[in-house]
């Protein structure tokens, strides 16, 4: 694992996530832990001045955020983003990174991170090399322990319902120690099925003790999919399969069921 941030060239490319494969408290009083999805197609990146999206960020935050990080703010670039805010895609953290890049760090991750947390209270580790290999505190900016790569599969979803953005204070989420400690296992089994398994448990447990519901499961079920993932804060869903095995029948399923902007794409490999 590198311990340097990684840097897409130029014009700076910042991959967001796509939900999480587990998300919760790692033990009753434990901090609250994730092992993020990371989506290629969805990214936060430099573009053309007149072109670029809201920053969602104040200029005092923008000021702190780059004071932090000893770069100057005197031409702050215009960026875009593939995913919305609020989703569950990292939109955030992915805007703040390629900030960052684009003016030139080139430092540590982990510095990275903290100053991410400053403005966000809640941070995604999007600044890693391999973000699914870490089991993240997300509201610590803290590696809580290095994981084995995931399988690769394919992911088809889109999103649920409206925005809805992380609360940094907000840390009401299931236990999930036993998925934590059987992940390493079923990440190493290189069946996709196994990691499926333990990412639909904590897509449920979260449904059950923070809702909403939505219809993922009987997706699942009635197009062979090997189980479903969430953002577990935010409004996006997916279903997860085996490499090249998405039926041809599900994008309009999902667009039916209710989920827009429907896509599809491979998840990260060893």
């Amino acid at each position: 694992m590198s311990d340097k941030a990684v840097n897409s060239g130029s014009p700076c490319a910042v991959p967001g996530h796509f939900g999480e494969w587990l998300q919760g408290r790692f033990g009753p009083d434990g901090p609250l832990a994730l092992i993020t999805i990371p989506c290629p197609l969805l990214q936060a990146r430099v573009v053309a001045r007149g072109a670029g999206d809201k920053l969602a960020f104040s200029s005092e935050q923008l000021d702190a955020f780059c004071a932090g990080l000893g770069l100057a703010t005197t031409d702050v670039p215009a960026l875009a983003r593939d995913m919305p805010l609020g989703a569950g895609a990292g939109a955030s953290t992915a805007t703040l990174v390629a900030l960052a890049r684009s003016l030139g760090f080139s430092g540590p991750a982990q510095t990275l991170a903290h100053a991410c947390l400053q403005i966000e209270g809640a941070t995604d580790p999007l600044m890693f090399d391999h973000p699914d290999r870490l089991l993240w505190a997300s509201r610590r900016a803290l590696v809580l322990r290095h994981m084995p790569p995931p399988p690769a599969c394919e992911i088809i979803g889109g999103y649920w319902g409206p925005a809805s953005p992380t609360l940094p204070e907000d840390e009401d989420f299931p236990d999930i120690s036993d998925l934590i400690q059987a992940w390493p296992a079923a990440a190493r089994s290189g069946q996709p099925a196994q990691t499926a398994d333990l990412a639909t448990s904590s897509a449920n447990r979260t449904t059950a003790h923070r809702g909403p519901g939505d219809a993922m499961p009987d997706l699942a079920r009635d197009l062979g999919a090997l189980g479903h993932i969430r953002a577990h804060t935010g409004s996006a869903r997916g279903l997860i399969f085996p490499p090249d095995a998405i039926p041809s029948a599900a994008r309009a399923a999902l667009r039916e069921a209710g989920l827009h902007g429907v896509f599809q794409f491979r998840t990260e490999t060893a």
